[in-house]
């Protein structure tokens, strides 16, 4: 028996061992394959291109970057029960890869700070978030409450709930799409070098996340069909104030910075998290043990990635 709390067994002494063709551990292998460190990037011109923009432009820059680097402060935090919740469950597979997961968002929280101590910004930058009421509601309450939720009750529903929040609205609808927005605006105008190239390692790295978020919602619908019932629900609840996280930061300009069209960004967001939705329905009355080696969640995320490429191979 191995159960959170309570060992009587080890899941790696087991027969057969650690299940090496399990979606968890195709994610892990791939993550020991792409290291990188924050630390050996150069944001040198990027303090030059921040200095030579406009106050509005600097102004948006620095607020993206303070709500990417509180984000990532705060999944990095918030992301431990969610390790309990899969020890308590005896997927090991899934443990090892949070433990990557946690990690990877740890770096991208450094590598966040490093640019803004780079291009100067030592100040507090509280001022860039706190405007932001719908960022506070997601970042300091439905975000921890949904991922602390799984220390006391690690139900398949709350996992559906904290994945949801974490992976699909926090991940998948503000991170990504910010990420691409801010990539279209730097390669068009040939700037931030460092930045564009943080966003490229951060980018391989979520991918991997959204797959396995996207994976864990597929294992709890396959295994209830009333679970794809709980997925929709959360992303309703959590839709309204994740497009308020986006139009705040915009309404504090006339005129938009960069020329960004913030229809686009939206239509971006709900493109991918509709078919992320759709690819959770389709495991409904799927066959568990197929589900648990099927990579489709990660063939989704490379297919939007190669999507993102050409579009900003047109920029």
């Amino acid at each position: 028996m191995i159960e959170h709390g309570n060992r009587r067994g080890f899941a790696s002494l087991s027969a057969g061992g650690i299940k090496k063709d399990s979606f968890p551990m195709r994610l892990f292998v791939k993550g020991n394959a792409r290291h990188w460190n924050p630390a050996d990037i150069d944001f040198t011109q990027d303090a030059r291109d921040l200095a030579a923009m406009t106050d509005d432009e600097r102004w948006w820059t620095c607020a993206l970057a303070a709500q990417f680097l509180a984000g990532e402060e705060s999944v990095t935090q918030d992301l431990q029960p969610f390790v309990a919740a899969m020890a308590a469950e005896g997927r090991f597979a899934d443990e090892m890869y949070l433990t990557q997961f946690v990690y990877e968002e740890a770096k991208h929280t450094q590598a966040f700070r490093l640019w803004f101590d780079a291009v100067g910004m030592t100040g507090d930058l509280h001022e860039f978030i706190t405007y932001n009421d719908a960022y506070m509601e997601i970042f300091t309450e439905q975000l921890p409450d949904s991922l602390h939720a799984l220390a006391h009750d690690p139900s398949p529903q709350n996992q559906i709930r904290a994945s949801v929040t974490y992976n699909h609205i926090v991940e998948g609808t503000l991170a990504l799409t910010g990420y691409f927005a801010w990539q279209k605006v730097c390669a068009s105008r040939g700037i931030l070098p460092g930045i564009q190239q943080v966003i490229r390692h951060i980018g391989a790295d979520e991918r991997r996340h959204m797959a396995w978020g996207t994976f864990t919602c597929r294992r709890h619908v396959a295994a209830d069909d009333t679970m794809f019932d709980a997925v929709d629900e959360r992303m309703q609840e959590l839709l309204v104030p994740a497009m308020g996280v986006v139009t705040a930061t915009f309404e504090q300009f006339d005129d938009v910075p960069f020329g960004i069209d913030i229809s686009e960004m939206a239509e971006y967001a709900m493109d991918k998290l509709g078919r992320r939705l759709g690819a959770i329905e389709s495991a409904r009355g799927a066959d568990l043990l197929t589900i648990d080696v099927d990579a489709s969640p990660e063939a989704l995320e490379e297919r939007f990635h190669e999507e993102d490429q050409k579009e900003l191979a047109a920029v």
